[in-house]
């Protein structure tokens, strides 16, 4: 197989982490390293009335016992984010600082309140165990409903902000005077994302140089030690260096800066040794970021002839206690998914971010992408429903067409290319649409309800952010290139190598790739909201322009020739219409050997380069899931499920449809059974992998993904992201073929997740 890029290439990073030579952060350890273990809250909402740290103190093995006085005695600061949005009144919004230690009152379980430190975790467990802390528990808000009590009393009310976006006029009057006008609330409900690695973190100081090194797995360094740089440790970001190794997975969990974070580099200048923490499962889901958790109120207005003519939403977001460092993104930035594929004249959306007593939330694959998209292809169905018609068919009457690119939403965003029509009918023919009411009727024969759900989605992706490459050749002709881009699973390495491969004809074993250390990379943006395989790669390409056009001018000089009769292709350097040629390799060599290049030429061999986007792309595909239901217990299951994509250019398109099938897993699984259910306290009822319900392989029939390419402009290669489509497209998809297959009692909704028991009692009470 050649490795170039198209190719479905295998991940060349799988052998050594199939063989356990992964470089996770738990897999570091260092001289005189200690543990640390954190004391959290197990009161949702409390004063802090004392902290008796006496006992713990006492116990063998114990190093030091920290508390939020101490860490504001040394002068460190809170974790802190941006502010871009507005209150109701207009002033700006509210976020509150997030203290890494909390000193006076806790604000959800999880909290950390003291840490302690011991030569072995067992020690600092056993210190954590005998600290006495002393609690008030005060009245609580989980949900951040106005007849709740209010948690933040500096602002007197649960609103950090309030966004809106759209014509709101010119929606409220096509939907006063529309012949129909269809109405669905929607509860999308919260989640956690439980990476396969658990967070961990460790901190080691340099008195010597008063420099501080922070091991974690982690999506944007350099927006990280930025932050920490300036708000909590107060320090120039030369006295920091933060690097992620392996990553286990993250799906924007692991974009937020946790308070485990600075703690373990604070405690590590303060005892004088590294200090170490790694969370076990049961700690992760108290003290993780969570995800989703909001409340939308939705209208669709349609004229008689099923032609859309508006859309109103309103959603009110459950942010937590405080605003993670990317928490308004999931809420606000992707609304203009609610657009679609379609050509709705008017939308008006309004978001109102709610403070409760609950985990703060955090971007989660798809990051209100799923979400949006849910809304508008549920309502699509509803009014189908309505109105009599096929859904497809209402689909296709407001489709946005190819000639009608780049087309301006109603909502934010302008896509640049797409033939959404034209993915419809191709995914529609793979599923073999027209022989569904066969299988129903089969299905029907067997006590079973069948059901099929569609959706047809558009999301916003790799955000004009920019990214940086380095390569540096050595003397031998072999690369190291230093990318901005952080992995936690998705491939980067092997689909860099394969651009390399193809562009200079280096062998891939002859590439090592580096990402995310700000030590060793000058800059870069990071990994999210699927962004790395169009702008990671486009940094890539032009740091490979800029080291041809300088070893073409040495090839030049090597082979006695002008500069323009020299041509570049499989890896050879030629002189137009001739025989002679010089390998890339055997120049690269030649640069470090001042007496064979130019003169005036600097020797060597590294160029770097920054790729800074204009626009974002926009990935989109057609979903299409079939389902059967058991109505006497209301269990589900998946029976056919059929995806086409446009990501545009596959780069591997192996990889592709690894990063959709995970995405599918993950977004049926939220449908179906994952719940972070919350008791009356504030407490998750689920504490591990026993009680926190995901999908299992067989939850799953076998996905048939495909793509259909069209190209984006957006970027030299042409490429879409794909990390979250799959998530956005199978989020609506499956939710409609369990509506569709509970048709013949007259459901028209149910909110996720559709539990076995939810289904069943739908169905009773509609038999009733």
């Amino acid at each position: 197989m050649n490795f170039e890029t198209g190719q479905p290439v295998p991940r060349t990073e799988d052998p050594r982490l199939l063989k356990g030579a992964g470089k996770y952060t738990d897999d570091l350890n260092y001289p005189h390293q200690t543990q640390m273990i954190v004391v959290r809250s197990p009161h949702a909402h409390a004063v802090i009335k004392n902290i008796d740290i006496t006992p713990a103190l006492a116990v063998p093995g114990v190093v030091a016992v920290l508390t939020g006085e101490d860490y504001n005695a040394d002068g460190m600061g809170d974790i802190i984010g941006g502010s871009p949005r507005k209150r109701r009144d207009g002033t700006p919004m509210y976020r509150p600082p997030r203290p890494a230690l909390t000193r006076d009152r806790v604000r959800h379980i999880g909290q950390a309140v003291v840490l302690v430190i011991g030569e072995t975790a067992d020690a600092a467990k056993d210190g954590a165990e005998a600290v006495v802390i002393d609690y008030a528990p005060l009245p609580l808000s989980l949900s951040g409903a106005d007849n709740e009590p209010v948690i933040w009393d500096e602002i007197g009310d649960h609103e950090s902000f309030v966004y809106n976006v759209g014509d709101k006029e010119a929606t409220e009057q096509a939907i006063s005077r529309a012949p129909h006008v269809i109405k669905q609330k929607f509860v999308v409900n919260r989640i956690t994302a439980n990476s396969m690695e658990p967070r961990g973190a460790i901190g080691l100081y340099d008195p010597g140089n008063d420099r501080y090194t922070i091991h974690t797995g982690h999506q944007r360094p350099w927006a990280f030690r930025t932050s920490l740089t300036k708000n909590t440790f107060k320090i120039g970001e030369h006295q920091l260096s933060l690097i992620t190794g392996d990553m286990g997975g993250s799906f924007g969990m692991k974009g937020s800066i946790y308070p485990e974070i600075p703690l373990v580099g604070w405690a590590a200048k303060r005892i004088g040794r590294p200090v170490k923490w790694v969370a076990d499962r049961g700690e992760g889901i108290s003290s993780d970021d969570h995800a989703r958790d909001n409340v939308t109120e939705a209208e669709l207005a349609l004229d008689q002839d099923g032609n859309f003519l508006a859309m109103r939403v309103s959603t009110e977001a459950n942010l937590g206690a405080y605003v993670s460092f990317m928490g308004m993104g999931p809420s606000t930035g992707n609304v203009g998914g609610l657009a679609g594929a379609y050509t709705t004249p008017s939308m008006f959306v309004e978001v109102v971010g709610r403070f409760s007593n609950l985990n703060p939330i955090s971007p989660y694959r798809g990051a209100g992408r799923p979400e949006a998209s849910y809304v508008m292809e549920r309502m699509i169905h509803l009014a189908a429903k309505e109105l009599e018609v096929d859904p497809i068919e209402l689909r296709r009457r407001n489709m946005i067409s190819p000639t009608q690119m780049p087309y301006k939403t109603p909502l934010t965003f302008t896509y640049d290319c797409g033939e959404f029509e034209a993915m419809m009918d191709f995914a529609l023919a793979k599923a073999d649409h027209a022989g569904f009411n066969n299988r129903r009727k089969k299905a029907a024969e067997n006590g079973l309800l069948r059901g099929i759900g569609v959706s047809c989605t558009v999301e916003q992706a790799a955000g004009a952010q920019p990214e940086t490459a380095e390569m540096r050749f050595d003397p031998s002709g072999t690369l190291t290139l230093l990318v901005g881009s952080t992995p936690h699973g998705q491939g980067h390495e092997t689909i860099y190598k394969q651009l390399i491969a193809e562009k200079l004809a280096i062998d891939p074993a002859n590439i090592r790739v580096i990402e995310g250390d700000t030590d060793k990379v000058s800059f870069g943006t990071g990994t999210g909201g699927s962004r790395t395989a169009s702008i990671g790669t486009s940094a890539v390409l032009e740091a490979i322009r800029k080291v041809v056009d300088k070893t073409l001018r040495v090839a030049a000089h090597l082979l006695e020739a002008s500069d323009t009769d020299i041509e570049f292709a499989d890896g050879a350097f030629t002189v137009s219409g001739t025989d002679k040629s010089i390998s890339f390799t055997e120049v690269t060599q030649s640069t470090f050997q001042p007496a064979k290049i130019p003169d005036g030429m600097e020797p060597g061999l590294y160029e770097i380069a920054t790729f800074n986007p204009k626009k974002a792309n926009f990935p989109n595909g057609c979903h299409i899931s079939e389902v059967e239901i058991d109505p006497d217990t209301g269990a589900v299951k998946i029976v056919k499920y059929t995806v086409v994509d446009d990501v545009g250019f596959e780069i591997n398109p192996l990889l592709v449809k690894g990063q959709v099938h995970g995405g599918i897993a993950q977004g049926a699984g939220q449908i179906l059974m994952e719940d972070l259910h919350i008791n009356s306290v504030g407490q998750t009822l689920a504490g591990t992998f026993l009680d926190y319900a995901m999908p299992r392989a067989d939850d799953f029939c076998y996905f048939n993904v495909e793509g259909r390419p069209v190209l984006t402009e957006t970027n030299p290669l042409g490429a879409k992201g794909a990390g979250e489509c799959g998530t956005v497209g199978s989020m609506p998809s499956v939710m409609n073929a369990i509506i569709d297959a509970m048709a013949p009692y007259g459901v028209s909704h149910i909110d996720m997740p559709a539990t076995p028991e939810k289904i069943w009692r739908a169905i009773q009470e509609a038999s009733n």
